[in-house]
């Protein structure tokens, strides 16, 4: 499980109010909306990520390396009422604070409609419904995934987003060219396809969004080849150690976004409970 250290709500409240105020008075104007931004994402993302036997997860974020492009590239992870697990991992269109608030938006619209949703499709099916009806003008790329620790089986939607790359201890390895849908808060009506695999093998499925994959002279299949070779050599090992070389690929791309990372390890099915 990752973990970080929270922020209580008071000091939050108060950084928040003090960058508030400097927008409103045009104080380094630039600077705050700038810091008003990455408080907001940051304290947005999940303080731990949620894990059962058999499937370690780890994740990594990293700012843009230029304050002006901070966006609202995200990861969350939580459990679900059936007592499956829920990922996913998403990228807003646009940077600064509106892009920052609207991922908040598509976080808290997605957990809240995945709790009654049959798959992952039905789930980025419903959040673009609810994206829509508050008449934005921006949009997201997701994926989100559901794994369920009693079937050993794991499903994913994507809507617009970066493909997952995955490996397994026996040698294959790929980039999950699953079809999908169009990005959150576009078209009304869109359907998302469900991809369904049966984990047999231990193996590693990472996601990651484009600021670590793509660059301005650095095509996006360059940088998941990268990701994929790193996928396929560690695999089995500490997802924790694999989301941090993931996220180094980013520094090749010359990326100016926020970049995420979401690795799930998959050490096979918990061995059976003896008879009392």
């Amino acid at each position: 499980m990752t973990r970080r250290r929270p922020t209580s709500a008071d000091d939050l409240l108060t950084r928040l109010g003090r960058l508030t105020e400097q927008v409103r008075t045009g104080t380094e104007l630039q600077q705050a909306r700038v810091e008003l931004a990455e408080a907001l994402q940051r304290e947005m993302l999940p303080a731990e990520l949620p894990s059962v036997p058999g499937l370690r997860v780890a994740a990594r974020y990293s700012p843009a390396r230029h304050g002006l492009d901070i966006g609202g590239d995200w990861y969350d992870a939580f459990p679900l009422p059936d007592g499956s697990l829920a990922f996913c991992i998403g990228d807003v269109q646009g940077h600064d604070v509106e892009a920052a608030a609207f991922m908040g938006q598509v976080r808290i619209g997605l957990r809240a409609v995945a709790v009654s949703a049959a798959d992952p499709g039905e789930v980025l099916r419903r959040a673009n419904e609810l994206l829509l009806s508050v008449d934005s003008s921006l949009f997201a790329t997701c994926t989100f995934l559901r794994f369920d620790p009693a079937t050993q089986e794991l499903e994913s939607a994507r809507a617009g987003h970066v493909p997952i790359v995955w490996a397994s201890a026996d040698g294959r390895c790929g980039i999950a060219e699953d079809e999908g849908g169009l990005p959150l808060g576009l078209m009304l009506g869109e359907e998302y396809p469900v991809a369904r695999r049966r984990m047999t093998q231990p193996g590693s499925f990472v996601l990651v969004t484009d600021g670590v994959v793509e660059g301005p002279s650095f095509p996006i299949e360059a940088g998941l080849e990268e990701v994929a070779a790193l996928v396929s050599a560690g695999c089995c090992g500490d997802p924790d150690v694999l989301a941090a070389e993931v996220m180094k690929v980013a520094d090749s791309t010359g990326h100016a976004d926020d970049a995420a990372v979401l690795v799930l390890a998959y050490d096979g099915p918990p061995p059976a409970e003896r008879p009392g």
